[in-house]
């Protein structure tokens, strides 16, 4: 038996523990990394990903500021109560944090005219009427005030402070260069808390007059229209559009003085200040610390199946490798019992040929009973080299195809019988038995199914004790199949090994071995009924017996 260390292979597994335990710190380690990488991307997406909420969440405010609220200077100054009372309709519908608008019709007149009004020189500013527009609930309410009412009844302060601005403006235009959209825009418009005012923006050639009328009384004393509308805007009513709801436990619109005493270790809270006419309010965001978890988790994971992944795979080329130098272990163990089986088995006959030669040779004479002894001896050494050779060619040639299987007409009885007259006069003591039920010939090719029986009786013979040397075979034909069973009384195998006992080279390790076997007389019999379209099959109980089945196809 060759030892491990001298087969050339040696199982180290304090190398297999070490790459185990390297390939699973590795992965260990990248979890752990893993994790604090998606710890730490999700704890900066919550200080980030709130001005994409702020973003998302006045978009329809910004829609108004900078696309609805310029339609105004459309009108050029000559919006009615009509044609305003449908634009606001318009704009508390679709924007519902605009909660009141106040829309002052205004002339603008090169003369110290108005009471309620602003008066430069010759260029006066005043309201005709003011009309207020405010939405209720889901309805709208609006309520007139005429022009007889304005002083008692409307507060001039958003007006004023309007105006003021538009006459500054006047005073410090350069009539030679027309001013950009941007410083129209600043001038002609008032951002309060919670508050719009908004003058129409006139064309430059008006602009021009009204530096005119600042200084000069016209001769034409023109008249020009002005509108101003006023919006109260409630941002408790802005809708807020949480982008990241896996994030975000809750976002709440709160005044920027609010500071939650409740907010306790176990909650994340941040905030962004809305701006604009919002900039008293701001966005609060606050989860509870096992909801970011969550979210987290939810980042991990995928990348943990990913790792999960690479660390199955490489546990699976590692399985693979140590799998293949198992198997080129085993290959290579049997390989070498193989040889030196073989080795012993054709070096035994060639010695015993080699001895009786030698005998013969160095005789003067040869009596005719020493002459029957040596030949007797030179034949039977003869046959056993011969039938090895003949094993190792048929199993080669079945194996690669390289024979055809024969169809003659074999009779069952005779053949049993003439197996058994061979085997009892090699072993005298070797009992034999038979059985033939249902058929008496079948075609079959009986070279092969002689090798098949030889095998099958040398084994019976072989491992089974000197008091049990005995074999029964039957043979049945069972619907179209011819079932043969050859059942002994030896030594049985294990079952562990049933499953080996077919493979090439492989032995057995038992007191019946010792004296050398190549191990092809079990895979040599497979390959024979493989090739003749059968099936083969064994039962065993350890030191009580075998039985192998065979079933061949019946032809007729």
């Amino acid at each position: 038996m060759v030892s491990e260390k001298d087969s050339g292979y040696r199982k180290n597994f304090s190398l297999i523990v070490t790459f185990i335990g390297l390939v699973s710190a590795i992965f260990i380690l990248s979890l752990f990394l893993a994790y604090k990488f998606s710890k730490k991307n999700i704890e900066n997406d919550f200080v980030s990903a709130k001005a994409n909420v702020l973003e998302e969440s006045i978009k329809p405010y910004n829609d108004f500021f900078l696309n609805k609220l310029p339609e105004i200077s459309f009108y050029n100054g000559y919006l009615d109560s009509t044609t305003a009372s449908k634009f606001v309709d318009t704009i508390l519908i679709q924007y519902p944090f605009i909660t009141k608008v106040v829309f002052y019709d205004t002339e603008v007149k090169n003369e110290n005219y108005f009471d309620d009004g602003i008066n430069l020189g010759n260029f006066s500013v005043g309201m005709k009427n003011v009309y207020q527009f405010s939405s209720v609930g889901r309805g709208e309410k609006r309520k007139i005030i005429g022009q007889s009412q304005v002083k008692n009844n409307t507060t001039l302060e958003n007006f004023n402070t309007v105006t003021f601005k538009l006459i500054t403006f006047v005073q410090k235009l350069d009539t030679t260069i027309v001013p950009s959209q941007e410083e129209l825009f600043s001038n002609f418009t008032n951002i309060q808390s919670n508050r719009i005012d908004y003058f129409n923006i006139p064309s430059f050639e008006i602009l021009k007059n009204y530096k005119k009328m600042v200084m000069n009384k016209l001769e034409d004393e023109p008249v020009y229209q002005q509108d101003m509308l006023s919006f109260e805007l409630d941002p408790n009513k802005i809708k807020i559009n949480n982008t990241r709801p896996l994030l975000y436990q809750s976002v709440k619109i709160v005044p920027v003085t609010y500071d939650p005493i409740d907010t306790s270790s176990e909650y994340v809270s941040g905030e962004i200040t809305l701006g604009g006419p919002f900039s008293d309010y701001k966005l609060f965001f606050i989860s509870s610390k096992s909801f970011i978890k969550s979210e987290i988790f939810s980042y991990f994971l995928p990348i943990a199946a990913l790792l999960l992944f690479f660390y199955g795979l490489l546990m699976l080329v590692g399985f693979l490798i140590y799998r293949n130098l198992n198997i080129n272990h085993k290959m290579f163990k049997l390989q070498y019992d193989f040889i030196t089986n073989l080795t012993h088995e054709f070096k035994t006959p060639v010695s015993v040929i080699k001895i009786a030669g030698n005998n013969i040779k160095s005789a003067a004479s040869l009596s005719s009973k020493e002459q029957q002894m040596y030949g007797r001896i030179l034949d039977e050494e003869a046959d056993k080299l011969n039938g090895l050779m003949n094993k190792l060619l048929a199993f080669t040639q079945i194996e690669n195809k390289a024979i055809t299987l024969n169809q003659d007409e074999v009779n069952m009885e005779d053949f049993i019988e003439s197996t058994i007259e061979a085997h009892t006069l090699k072993h005298p003591d070797f009992n034999f038995t038979y059985e033939v039920t249902g058929f008496k010939t079948f075609i079959t090719d009986p070279v092969l199914l002689g090798s098949l029986f030889d095998n099958l009786a040398e084994n019976a013979y072989k491992y089974s004790p000197v008091d049990h040397k005995k074999l029964h075979i039957t043979a049945r034909l069972i619907k179209d199949r011819i079932v043969l069973r050859f059942k002994d009384g030896g030594i049985g195998i294990p079952s562990s090994e049933i499953n080996n006992i077919f493979k090439k080279f492989y032995r057995i390790q038992n007191r019946y071995n010792q004296n050398g076997s190549v191990g092809l007389g079990l895979a040599f019999c497979k390959e024979l009924v493989n090739f003749m379209n059968g099936e083969i099959s064994v039962k065993s109980v350890v030191d009580r017996g075998t039985e192998f089945k065979i079933v061949l196809p019946y032809n007729n």
